[in-house]
């Protein structure tokens, strides 16, 4: 939200949905009380509570994501009783905290980073296994990253699990990824996907998916994981969740895994489908890449279906896929 207009709520261009089985699109949209063109509702806590009045909610969950037309794109998505969910961890109670150096260096490249965004230098290089900012300011706090989480690793692992402190386990999850050997933390980040904190997850799914660009350049240094966690994400209430787990099983499936491809037809598919109509066409087509996947397309053939705004055609093939 804060990236959208910090100096004046924005308008919504879009409103879209996640999480819908039973309950449809228009009964919540009966119960919003705004529309596209609105400025974006003050309190999206009372939004989500009011949701969860509607007959079949479990639980309803607001995200404001930039941009459509200098709007914001508003996701919506509840958890229908029944449905698939996605499980966390329980808070963790733990006292552990991070050095004072390592916090300093992690908060003065994040205020650079604020900065680059800002001026739309967002840049990186993710073939080392973790990120390295074109921008010269952020990009020189991460060349300090790597001594830094090697001399003190094992209180990051500590911190990412069990402090109780969601900022400290968020820096944790994103500094953790610059150990030399990857392939050591690739279940401390897994662990950290389930964390109860939307910003700890955030920063392990991108720890993980700088790591598994260097799995797939460098196969020799045997980093593993498995899709498991971000399968199942297809299905959290959070949206950040299932944006970012999309993202990663496309890399996951560029060679068509069919152990792959069966576990995300049998979990996420009804996920995936909705992703794939969303109108914030940027969202919408890693559901395209991967219902085209699972109905078997080659490559050539999704992206001209993307080209000629076909989706529903690739939609209707990957369900009759799953059919048989």
């Amino acid at each position: 939200m804060a990236a959208l207009a910090p100096a004046q709520v924005p308008r919504i261009g879009i409103i879209d949905f996640y999480g819908l089985r039973k309950v449809s699109a228009e009964k919540i949209r009966t119960h919003l009380g705004f529309k596209e063109g609105d400025l974006l509702p003050p309190s999206k806590g009372e939004v989500e509570d009011h949701l969860e009045e509607v007959p079949g909610v479990i639980r309803a969950r607001l995200e404001a994501v930039c941009c459509e037309d200098k709007k914001a794109v508003l996701y919506i998505g509840v958890e229908e009783k029944g449905a698939p969910r996605f499980e966390y961890h329980p808070e963790p109670e733990g006292e552990a905290e991070l050095p004072v150096d390592v916090v300093v260096a992690f908060r003065g490249f994040f205020t650079a980073l604020e900065k680059a965004v800002t001026r739309g230098d967002t840049a990186e290089d993710l073939s080392r296994g973790h990120s390295l900012m074109a921008d010269p300011d952020a990009r020189a706090f991460q060349l300090e990253f790597t001594g830094l989480v090697e001399k003190n690793l094992k209180i990051l692992r500590e911190v990412l699990r069990n402090s109780a402190d969601a900022e400290q386990r968020a820096m944790a999850a994103y500094l953790i990824g610059y150990a030399e050997k990857k392939r050591l933390v690739v279940d401390d980040l897994q662990w950290a996907m389930r964390d109860p904190d939307d910003g700890v997850r955030n920063n392990a799914m991108r720890s993980l998916g700088a790591i598994a660009v260097l799995a797939a350049r460098e196969p020799e240094y045997g980093i593993q994981f498995s899709p498991t966690w971000f399968i199942e994400m297809l299905n959290s209430i959070a949206w950040s969740d299932r944006n970012k787990a999309a993202y990663a099983l496309v890399a996951m499936t560029d060679k068509r895994d069919p152990r792959i491809l069966d576990h995300i037809r049998e979990v996420g598919l009804h996920s995936l489908v909705e992703m794939a109509r969303w109108r914030h066409m940027p969202h919408a087509l890693q559901g395209i890449i991967l219902l085209g996947r699972l109905a078997g397309m080659p490559e050539p053939e999704i992206q001209e279906a993307w080209s000629k705004g076909e989706r529903e055609a690739v939609i209707k093939k990957a369900l009759a896929g799953a059919k048989k």
